[in-house]
């Protein structure tokens, strides 16, 4: 299978097919500009983490990567979809708020997610590197393609909100997200040659269709908080919660490629993150959270939310992913 990453090679994602009013209207007026802007009324009775909400913000969020075809890109920031953008991201933003821990430190949340739960069994890797079969990988890939095949942008958006030490780290660690300066050890396209060996289509945004609302809700949250400055702490939590938990999780499932066969790419991925994240680990805890809260102290909490609202949505998604996988149903929606 070709795998095609680049800009020039791939072209935008068709608009996905709407999920509910809010997605339906949403769709309509980026389909046609002249089409009246949705209207924010629905969004106060939707489920801030139901299928039709995360696609309605999915949807407004790609207009910042690589958008859509047939979609302008001065939508980007049309000023008539931004009241509902603002009532969606509102509505996320205050159901997580409620559902984590509140008032957290730094230190509190650091402290439990550098001890590996001994119970694995919510655990979507340890799955995986023990039980699961390659049709179960094949999904779990293709949910992460979502995230996978922009890897790091999400989170470049808060380095110009930086200073100091957490610049500096962070741009450390993205260097290695973008491949040292080597277009082919770019992670977004080590991800592509993962999906060619597991015969998945490398097309960037192919799978948003398939992909279920706990899925969409882990690659919104990166968006919401990258987006708005006054959420750099918790873009800065989730990247360190992602970058302390990956090494562990990596590791399962690298052996879970090797066990199923999935194919040489397949493996070095997830081993390429055994590595690299065991180092960036150090580096996000010490420069970039330390630094941050060097300069911002008042940040702590909202560091420290960030990690935390990571957990509740990654636990949400393994908890979708579990119980239909151990009752042999697929997670893919068939649309």
């Amino acid at each position: 299978m070709t795998v095609t990453t680049d800009n020039q090679l791939c072209p935008p994602p068709t608009l996905p097919r709407a999920r509910g009013p809010l997605s339906a209207a949403l769709a309509d007026a980026l389909a046609s500009p002249q089409q009246d802007p949705p209207n924010v009324k629905g969004v106060a009775d939707a489920d801030p983490y139901g299928e039709d909400l995360q696609l309605a913000l999915y949807m407004l969020y790609e207009l910042h990567y690589r958008g859509f075809a047939g979609v302008a890109e001065d939508r980007e920031w049309d000023p008539a979809l931004m009241p509902l953008r603002r009532a969606l991201e509102m509505r996320f933003l205050n159901a997580l708020r409620a559902d984590v821990p509140a008032g957290r430190s730094t230190d509190e949340v650091f402290a439990d997610l550098l001890v590996e739960p001994t119970d694995h069994r919510d655990s979507v890797a340890y799955f995986l590197e023990h039980e699961g079969e390659l049709w179960q990988i094949r999904e779990y890939a293709a949910l992460r393609s979502l995230y996978h095949l922009k890897e790091a942008d999400p989170h470049a958006w808060v380095i110009p909100r930086l200073r100091g030490r957490a610049k500096a780290g962070m741009v450390a660690i993205a260097y290695d997200e973008f491949g040292a300066g080597r277009a082919e050890n770019i992670h977004a396209h080590l991800f592509a040659q993962l999906m060619a060996d597991l015969d998945l289509d490398t097309l960037y945004g192919h799978y948003v269709e398939a992909a279920p609302a706990p899925a969409l809700a882990v690659v919104n949250v990166m968006s919401l908080f990258g987006l708005h400055r006054a959420l750099r702490g918790a873009l800065v939590g989730h990247f360190a919660c992602v970058e302390v938990t990956s090494s562990p999780g990596s590791r399962r499932l690298a052996a879970a490629m090797r066990r199923t066969g999935a194919g040489p790419a397949s493996e070095h991925f997830y081993a390429e993150h055994v590595e690299a994240d065991a180092v960036h680990e150090q580096v996000v805890r010490r420069e970039v959270v330390g630094g941050l809260l060097e300069e911002e102290p008042h940040l702590d909490k909202e560091v420290a939310f960030g990690a935390d609202a990571t957990v509740h949505l990654e636990n949400r998604l393994a908890a979708h992913l579990l119980t239909s996988w151990r009752t042999g149903n697929a997670v893919l929606l068939q649309r």
